[in-house]
């Protein structure tokens, strides 16, 4: 008789599986079916949900995004959740791609046996198309690197071989300051069809990856071009205590644009990479460094402010020595970084200023009403007005970006103070509240502070499966070995390569 008997899956209060044996009916049993419908009759959102349970939530978001994918824009870049269709950026299932990794780590077999067939047999880089160096880069040479790491299997390593190849004519240009965008089919390569500049963090956020794919090849010209990049941005006159212009153009070498300064889009990933580069080489790399601690030193003295209203710290911008107390939700990667930074033996301070920021990038979620954060937020600096966080109209949008859970992710793993797994819970929950589209997918919103009505935009973000979802998922692991910061680094793509062993002394 005991065959035809199931085992309960439900949860008790303590987040532990009940486990006990029950004849089959549904998947749990009549007194966890009770317990559940006594605390959704209370209040669904005051359990406490156990660790095993927030991991399965992350990968029953991810198997509805990727359902919405598969039945609508299978092979394609990016799903159109809401009208059931895609977008093509390169047309080079960029979704696909920049997912593989993060399935894996998932755990979720099927979901990756059926893409890693698409990529053996479907993805050619053969075409006659117009890619950007920077994202392609990131997302695609960046993750078929992780895949072949964590798998070891040789197709993707060949087809990073082949994508990297494709990449090189970027930097043929006058000033090995590489173009902003590739034609992977005739191998030429140029600037945007309005400017001869490119952007700075663009250039100075590939060097993770191809330094990866030089070690992996043993082909020394990938690091080459990209090592480049960096000498000759650590030499050039026009920044401001290390912090850099948004532009450089490729024709003289030189910043353009100058004395603006941010944090956020255009110049975010430049520091991020700074720091990441000295880890990825085994800290020899003097120049990463120097230029690293300079520029932290930089936003404290000229970027940092407290909102008047509760004393919240934030990272703003200059421009021509004005100040604008603006922040992207992109400068919210910068919690994770100063930790990683403090974890490998910089000064403890950084720790200090992770800590703070944290507190803010939460704040951006925590007092919108949707729970999730605007695009850009500008700060009060005021102590007379009540509201820490403003919002202009056109910055109301959310697009599923992974900054805030990134950032988590490295303050658990270093403090194990357990609040940060409850923002990230708090996000996914509103994510799955405010973004879900009910067919399938995850949609982008207008309106963060609208829960009426917040706007669908009709787009899923390849990043939201590449980065947010796996960042989530890392928080809420009890695994401090799976994928350990101590032997792998992330590139800004969260797609994780290895440190690489220190040189013999």
């Amino acid at each position: 008789m005991l065959m035809f008997l199931s085992k309960c899956v439900g949860f008790s209060f303590s987040g532990r599986k009940c486990g006990s044996l029950f004849f089959p009916g549904s998947d749990i049993c009549l007194e966890c079916a009770i317990l559940c419908a006594c605390i959704c009759y209370f209040d669904c959102n005051t359990l406490s949900v156990g660790p095993v349970d927030r991991l399965e939530a992350v990968r029953d978001t991810f198997r509805h995004a990727w359902k919405g994918y598969k039945e609508h824009a299978w092979g394609h870049d990016e799903l159109k959740p809401v009208s059931k269709s895609y977008g093509e950026w390169f047309g080079l299932g960029l979704t696909l791609v920049d997912s593989l990794d993060t399935m894996y780590i998932l755990g979720l077999k099927e979901e990756f046996e059926e893409a890693k067939n698409w990529v053996e047999t479907q993805l050619s880089f053969s075409k006659n198309v117009d890619v950007n160096l920077f994202e392609s880069t990131i997302r695609i040479l960046g993750g078929l690197l992780s895949t072949y790491h964590l798998t070891g299997d040789q197709l993707f390593l060949e087809k990073a071989k082949d994508i990297g190849s494709r990449l090189m004519p970027a930097f043929k240009t006058p000033s090995k300051i590489p173009y902003s965008d590739v034609n992977i089919g005739k191998g030429t390569a140029h600037p945007p069809r309005w400017t001869s500049d490119s952007t700075l963090a663009e250039v100075t956020s590939i060097q993770l990856e191809f330094r990866e794919l030089s070690r992996l090849t043993q082909e020394p010209h990938y690091q080459e071009v990209v090592n480049e990049v960096m000498k000759l941005v650590h030499k050039l006159p026009g920044k401001h205590d290390g912090l850099v212009p948004m532009f450089i153009n490729t024709n003289s070498g030189q910043f353009t644009h100058k004395g603006v300064f941010t944090l956020g889009a255009r110049a975010d990933s430049y520091y991020e990479y700074l720091l990441k580069q000295w880890i990825q080489g085994g800290k020899t790399e003097d120049d990463l460094l120097e230029d690293y601690l300079q520029a932290v030193e930089g936003v404290k003295k000229h970027l940092l402010r407290q909102t008047g209203p509760s004393r919240l710290t934030f990272v703003g911008e200059l421009s021509h020595n004005r100040f604008n107390p603006k922040m992207d939700h992109l400068v919210c990667f910068l919690p994770g970084t100063l930790a990683l930074g403090a974890h490998n033996g910089l000064p403890g301070d950084h720790m200090d200023l992770a800590l703070q920021l944290m507190e803010t990038c939460h704040q951006m979620y925590a007092q919108m009403e949707t729970g999730l954060s605007p695009e850009i937020a500008h700060f009060n600096l005021q102590a007379r007005d009540g509201r820490d966080v403003d919002v202009k109209p056109a910055d109301r949008h959310n697009l599923l970006r992974p900054e805030t859970v990134e950032s988590l992710f490295y303050m658990y793993r270093f403090t194990k103070d357990t609040k940060y797994r409850d923002w990230g819970w708090d996000i996914l929950q509103s994510f799955n509240k405010y973004t879900k589209v009910s067919s399938g997918g995850y949609t982008s919103i207008n309106n963060v502070r609208d829960p009426v009505n917040p706007g669908p935009r009709d787009k899923m973000e390849s990043f939201f499966l590449g980065e947010t979802l796996k960042y989530l998922y890392l928080l809420f692991s009890d695994d401090m070995e799976l994928l350990s910061l101590d032997k792998y680094v992330f590139n800004t793509e969260a797609h994780p390569l290895p440190i690489w062993p220190s040189p013999p002394k």
